[in-house]
């Protein structure tokens, strides 16, 4: 940039900013949700915005007009609501049934969003918006947003650029956690390694008649949930999303650039004969995973369940020619190691547990050791996997957070279900923070770590070079 400014993302600050630098546009896209949130007041003040203008911004963001759009291009959401009151969301609740995710409007990072299961979480968290937490909230500037949860869907993003006529795919990111971990949280994978050539295709459609009915110019992301060959947009934004350069690593085109030239009038087409922009490879030769970089060991006290709630305050990649190689990579680079041998510790909720057997099971086969919470090691028994129970917290020489305290226990799995989830698990996942153990608190982390285990570390040791893989 010809110049760097340090200064507030409030409207007085930038207008300060443009009042000394005059410039032909602004750009409002690269840099999150808070500077679109200024563009409408830009806008009034005959800013000029470069690209997506603010009402097309609008139109993304309010509830209200996203879901007219929606229905008239026919592109398929979860069942949702909007509430204003205490009263309308337990009535959107009632028909549209649990579990759902909530959310104020108009939030960053997640801020706030939970998945429900009951009327009694309901309840709690609409009080606890509230600073005094008596239950006197008003949802009427900033009403809540209740969508239908997609149990057992994975998440995939999509970023891409349009210049109002052409729809430039970027990349198309499979979330390893399932839909309802934050997107920021999530690892995610590219290419996609489980979703089908029809639902990826779907996606592809869905994405380019969002863009020219929100009337986008330059980077949009949408996030979708899939389940099969369903698929259902959770959300799009007219915006640069924090994957973008990772997907610009990975496919080796420089999205951000490309964007900004469309945002100026250029054609995808033009930016193809000056040779900036190539086709999107069909088949990349090699796969890369964006992991997150979570905090727990800055704040031992935070409990490490992942949720909707974005919690990272980082991201590293790792590159290899198979998926389990390359999220051991990107695992290995956030400053953890997946152990070879050693102990397991495992304790799963109701719901995980069905499918949780067969990661166990792999983890045996391995020789690692099992150690595990008595509901699980009773269910493992039944399914003919071999384990020891461990005591309650506190309660005997098999009390887990003593074992993992002793460095007796390699790696954690611990996969709660809902705010309900606490008690003897927030006090093991603590354990494993203070000892700097791996700890997994989804099922879909489980399943890539066992993969990246069984995978083996001679992969892992390998390396090269960004201009290798693009070459």
């Amino acid at each position: 940039s010809d110049r760097l400014y340090f200064e507030p993302l409030h409207i007085e600050d930038v207008l300060a900013v443009i009042d000394q630098e005059q410039p032909i546009g602004v750009v409002v896209q690269l840099g999150g949700q808070t500077p679109l949130n200024l563009a409408a007041a830009l806008a009034e003040y005959d800013v000029p915005i470069a690209g997506t203008q603010p009402d097309a911004i609008d139109a993304a963001e309010d509830r209200k007009r996203f879901d007219a759009l929606c229905r008239e291009l026919g592109v398929p959401q979860p069942p949702n609501g909007i509430a204003s009151s205490v009263l309308e969301a337990e009535e959107i609740v009632d028909t549209i049934g649990f579990p759902v995710m909530v959310r104020p409007s108009y939030v960053l990072g997640g801020r706030a969003m939970r998945v429900i299961y009951s009327v009694e979480e309901l309840t709690a968290y609409v009080e606890n918006l509230s600073a005094s937490g008596d239950g006197s909230v008003d949802l009427s500037k900033a009403p809540l947003l209740i969508d239908r949860f997609l149990e057992a869907a994975v998440e995939v993003d999509v970023d891409a650029v349009f210049d109002g006529a052409e729809l430039y795919v970027g990349g198309v990111m499979e979330h390893v956690e399932e839909a309802g971990v934050h997107s920021g949280d999530s690892a995610c994978v590219v290419p996609p390694p489980t979703i089908s050539d029809e639902a990826q295709k779907l996606m592809r459609m869905y994405t380019h008649d969002l863009a020219a009915g929100l009337d986008v110019r330059g980077l949009i992301n949408i996030q979708f949930a899939v389940r099969g060959d369903e698929v259902v947009v959770l959300e799009a934004n007219p915006r640069g999303s924090r994957t973008v350069p990772f997907i610009s690593k990975a496919t080796g085109v420089p999205l951000a650039k490309v964007a900004a030239r469309v945002m100026m009038g250029s054609s995808l087409e033009e930016l193809r004969i000056e040779g900036l922009l190539r086709d999107a490879p069909t088949d990349l030769g090699f796969v890369a995973v964006k992991e997150a970089v979570l905090p727990w060991n800055r704040f031992p006290g935070e409990d490490s369940v992942l949720g909707p709630e974005m919690r990272a305050t980082g991201e590293v990649m790792g590159i290899a020619s198979d998926t389990p190689t390359a999220y051991a990579k990107a695992f290995m680079a956030t400053g953890q190691a997946l152990p070879t041998s050693g102990t397991v510790f495992i304790s799963l909720s109701d719901r995980d547990k069905a499918e949780g057997v067969e990661v166990a099971r792999r983890f045996a086969n391995m020789g690692f050791r099992i150690l595990a919470t008595y509901g699980t090691a009773e269910y493992l028994a039944q399914h003919s996997v071999a384990s020891v129970a461990v005591d309650k917290v506190g309660d005997g020489p098999w009390d887990p957070v003593r074992l993992i305290a002793e460095d007796k226990v390699d790696l954690v799995i611990n996969t709660p279900r809902g705010r309900r989830a606490r008690g003897d698990g927030r006090l093991i996942r603590q354990a494993s923070q203070r000892a700097e153990i791996p700890s997994v608190t989804t099922l879909a982390g489980a399943r890539a770590a066992v993969e990246s285990i069984e995978a083996g570390s001679e992969g892992v040791v390998s390396v090269a070079s960004l201009q290798e893989y693009h070459s």
